[in-house]
């Protein structure tokens, strides 16, 4: 059985939904959705790195019972700061406190319809062949179907994988996207290039239902009316 460092990366700075990672939802701090997802997969406290450069962040994720030792770099917590760079340093700090793993767990705050099943789900996918284990969902938009691009000649659409002649959705070829939610990582890959070069991906298929990213006010809005009309069923 291979041991996971879970990274939930969680700067004060964002902007598209301000403060988003300590805003409650559903009367729960957004963070505490990720720290549920670590924990209920059966992280140790002490495997479990909150990489925040915010000490409100770091407070609240201290009131839920995570104990918050290691701040993100300045450097780290700007827009322009790449996840494979905030995770490599959680990784060497990890390093530094001689916390040893096979594995890392990125659970990213938006992602509050993650289960910890579903965690545990991606991680017994995961060994040392291959580069990341990446949660999916099915595409809104089929590149077989109903996805085109533009003609650079003319600038007429056509469709953007295939010959166009499928005429009903199910009839084409299975078309994923991220949902954002789980990622586990092969730290030696991680060292060696960016998660998008990756060549050995593994998908674990998430329902629709469970892969709200919130990354703008609508996207709060409706997980809000989601959480609600669960609490009410």
């Amino acid at each position: 059985m291979y041991k996971s460092l879970f990274v939930i990366p969680a700067r004060g700075g964002s902007k598209g939904i301000p403060r988003k990672n300590i805003k409650p939802l559903n009367g729960r701090p957004l963070i505490a959705y990720a720290i549920d997802a670590a924990t209920g997969a059966g992280a140790g406290k002490d495997c479990i790195i909150l990489s925040t450069d915010d000490d409100e962040i770091a407070a609240t994720a201290e009131s839920l019972g995570l104990p918050v030792s290691y701040r993100r770099p300045a450097a780290l917590a700007t827009d322009t700061a790449g996840s494979r760079e905030v995770i490599l340093d959680a990784m060497d700090w990890a390093d530094t406190q001689g916390i040893g793993y096979d594995n890392v767990v990125l659970l990213q705050p938006t992602s509050p319809f993650r289960t910890a099943a579903d965690v545990v789900g991606a991680t017994a996918l995961y060994h040392p062949g291959i580069d990341m284990v990446v949660s999916v969902t099915q595409a809104a938009c089929n590149p077989y179907y109903d996805c085109f691009e533009t003609n650079p000649g003319d600038g007429f659409l056509h469709v953007a994988k295939g010959d166009g002649l499928y005429t009903r959705r199910q009839d084409a070829p299975a078309a994923w996207q991220y949902n954002g939610a789980v990622y586990v990582i092969n730290p030696e890959s991680l060292r060696k290039m960016p998660l998008g070069a990756f060549p050995r991906r593994i998908p674990f298929v998430m329902p629709r239902e469970r892969s709200i990213d919130l990354d703008s006010p609508l996207d709060w809005t409706i997980a809000e009316a989601v959480m609600n009309n669960q609490s009410r069923k």
